[in-house]
């Protein structure tokens, strides 16, 4: 029951994707270090994340932005300043949850978020993903109250 492990280090097969839909974004290329960790939980994932801030910008102003991006998405929420995700905050739901941090290193940042994997990273996902695609809301099924384990 106790351990935790890196895997794919250096060479994740999502690296790829990630990069793609990254630079989509940011209208320019991204490359990025991506390092996943097992833990010995039963569900749930988080990530950390690194950012280079553009050079007049903030974590407090990224933080800003993902509030702006995420305000009208009903699974996405972005934490006050100070706020830490915690994977027991969103076991059994098809949230995900971000916070930013002001990294010690000038001009960075770090942003944590927390999903269920078996939920919005799988079953969850899938379904949000049809109730779009055949027009019903994208709630529809996925805000009953979540369930354990």
């Amino acid at each position: 029951a106790e351990g935790l492990h890196s895997y794919g280090v250096g060479s994740h097969r999502h690296m790829p994707e990630i990069e793609q839909e990254l630079s989509l974004a940011a209208n320019q290329a991204v490359r990025i270090s991506f390092t996943p960790h097992l833990m010995p939980i039963t569900r749930g994932m988080q990530s950390t994340i690194y950012v280079k801030l553009t050079e007049d910008n903030t974590a407090d102003d990224l933080r800003a932005m993902l509030k702006k991006k995420y305000e009208n998405e009903p699974f996405v929420r972005v934490l006050d300043k100070g706020g830490v995700p915690h994977t027991r905050y969103v076991r059994g739901s098809n949230f995900c949850m971000m916070a930013v941090f002001e990294d010690r290193l000038s001009g960075r940042a770090i942003v944590i978020s927390v999903i269920d994997n078996l939920v919005k990273g799988a079953s969850g996902q899938a379904l949000q993903n049809m109730n779009l695609i055949l027009g019903y809301p994208e709630t529809t099924g996925l805000m009953q109250q979540p369930m354990f384990p």
